[in-house]
């Protein structure tokens, strides 16, 4: 999936990164400002910036699924054996 949006190196890019994408590409989807999903989302506009700008460090995962079960999306964490 990572791949077909452009990234390099999809392998390397955290969960937190795909759950950024996911909420980003509904953010443009809807054509939400930042204010706006800051208000559907729960979070404060300078967070939702940062989430625009995959500015994540200070932004936890569970916040960001939060933010997208907000958004009427189901998040399933699932743990596979590699081999």
């Amino acid at each position: 999936m990572l791949a077909d949006l452009g990234f390099d190196h999809a392998e390397e890019l955290s969960v937190k990164t795909v759950l950024a994408v996911k909420l980003n590409e509904l953010i443009d989807k809807w054509d939400l400002s930042q204010t706006e999903a800051a208000h559907l989302t729960g979070m404060r506009q300078p967070k939702v910036s940062r989430v625009r700008r995959y500015k994540l460090q200070n932004i936890s995962l569970e916040r960001l699924m939060q933010a997208l079960v907000s958004l009427d999306q189901h998040v399933e964490i699932v743990v596979r054996r590699v081999w």
